[in-house]
């Protein structure tokens, strides 16, 4: 019989005795877990390539990169070329805030897992902006934000090449809501690694704000650390979970194979 049960006051939810994952009840409880709970758990569901596709394809359209629909997450070159940037991903951040639509949603089975540390951390943007004094709300309101590929590089990355700020900028900076008003009715913040400074705001005054938004909302009370284990199947609303990875060693084998659903609500 499949059950539930909450992995924090404020976010996520672990769904156990799971028979037969393409069920139609079970699809829209997972969707619903989604929506209001923001993080999904499946532990030692050992998903291939295939099934994960399929299980995604249900509760959206899966995105195409380079025309492969599995990504690997691995700091292992030879088996992602692209795993210098993804030393970004060690620093709190929402995937696609350069992106008009940005990604509804995404997931990740684990293949390895690191001896130690690497783990991902999950922090509710709901929650923090639900539990702000009505002031800060009132502040934050109306304020716009410039999110960057190339801010979210520099913090792995102070001291970039010529040709890496040159690709960096390659991928166009995007002005979005500070609070992003949902059409659900509720308000998330929109913020992270990528957000670069608030629009028509004195710089050092921009920072601060920025800085002490994520200090509130990663806090211990709005956050959510997932440790792996092999066969880990998780998936988070990536419009309102902030997420990064846990440090762990260069040479680790820690792998997982992810994919991201296309997002249907547009930044406003």
């Amino acid at each position: 019989m499949t059950e539930t049960r909450a992995l924090s006051p404020h976010l996520g939810v672990q769904v156990t005795g799971v028979g037969d994952l393409f069920d139609d009840a079970l699809i829209g409880r997972c969707d619903e877990a989604l929506k209001w709970r923001g993080v999904l758990l499946i532990r030692g569901l050992h998903l291939d390539d295939e099934a994960q596709l399929a299980f995604c394809r249900r509760l959206g359209r899966v995105v195409s990169l380079r025309g492969r629909e599995i990504f690997t997450v691995s700091l292992d070159p030879s088996k992602n070329p692209t795993a210098e940037y993804l030393k970004g991903t060690f620093h709190w951040h929402l995937d696609g805030t350069t992106d008009p639509t940005p990604v509804k949603a995404t997931t990740l089975t684990a293949r390895h897992v690191a001896m130690v540390g690497g783990g991902t951390e999950f922090a509710s943007t709901y929650a923090a902006y639900e539990n702000l004094p009505e002031k800060e709300r009132e502040r934050y309101d109306g304020l716009r934000v410039v999110h960057s590929f190339e801010a979210a590089q520099r913090k792995a990355n102070p001291e970039p090449t010529e040709k890496e700020l040159a690709a960096w900028r390659r991928v166009p900076a995007q002005e979005t809501p500070l609070v992003w008003k949902r059409r659900d009715g509720r308000r998330s913040l929109v913020i992270g690694a990528t957000a670069d400074h608030v629009v028509g705001m004195d710089p050092d005054e921009s920072r601060d704000l920025l800085d002490e938004l994520l200090d509130w909302s990663t806090r211990e009370r709005f956050r959510y650390t997932h440790e792996w284990e092999v066969g880990d199947f998780v998936m988070w609303d990536n419009t309102g979970m902030l997420h990064r990875a846990l440090p762990y060693d260069p040479s680790s084998e820690r792998t997982l194979h992810r994919t991201t659903i296309v997002g249907d609500e547009a930044f406003a």
